[in-house]
């Protein structure tokens, strides 16, 4: 497994070639404004401007605690959709020693896969191709956030009882928090879904 993770790693950051892998999508989730949790749907439509139903979709936001501009500028949105991987919600949820395993829907994710053990670690113009045509574009890691870890600790405790704390979260899910990115193709995507994910060279177009 960590040889696997290395080997990535290295293909990434040198940007030589073109690296190709394929994962399954374990769920998929959309949710409204006033909660971040977002509800599993057993489809997502992505559009041009992002997922269908969901809080964040949008081409352009407003700036947010962290970003380089002032606050109240209204910027580009990288943040279209953002997803996370089953091996690293396992991965966290043992540093955090919880009772039951963290769902990607409670991290406000609309989408979880299964197969990229250092999801989070995709480059900036990995492209994200699904069987309807559907084409996504990661942008960046998506960093936890103090927010998101008091939410957990209202529905999440440690195998002893011990409730979750904010800065206990951000801690353990450093460097495998997910990404999140833009819309390039729209289309539907399911659970069990097959995934193609391409990994471009530093020179190479963005196009799938």
């Amino acid at each position: 497994m960590q040889t696997r993770i290395l080997e990535f790693d290295m293909r990434a950051r040198d940007g030589r070639d073109v690296k190709s892998l394929k994962a399954t999508v374990v769920s998929v989730h959309a949710g409204t404004e006033g909660e971040l949790a977002k509800a599993p749907r057993p489809c997502i439509r992505v559009e041009l401007d992002g997922v269908v139903g969901d809080r964040h979709r949008s081409f352009a936001r407003t700036t947010w605690l962290g970003d380089k501009q002032p606050k109240g500028t209204v910027r580009r949105n990288e943040r279209q959709w953002s997803a996370v991987s089953f091996e690293e919600l396992a991965a966290i949820s043992a540093r955090l020693e919880l009772g039951e395993p963290l769902q990607a829907a409670d991290l406000g994710a609309n989408l979880c896969f299964s197969g990229v053990d250092a999801l989070s670690r995709l480059p900036r113009g990995t492209i994200l191709k699904f069987p309807s045509g559907a084409t996504l574009i990661v942008e960046e890691y998506n960093p936890p956030c103090a927010d998101m870890g008091e939410s957990l600790g209202k529905k999440y405790e440690t195998r002893s009882g011990t409730p979750l704390s904010a800065k206990d979260f951000c801690q353990a899910a450093r460097l495998t928090r997910g990404i999140v990115g833009v819309v390039e193709i729209a289309g539907d995507i399911r659970p069990e879904d097959t995934v193609d994910i391409r990994i471009q060279d530093s020179g190479a177009s963005s196009s799938p």
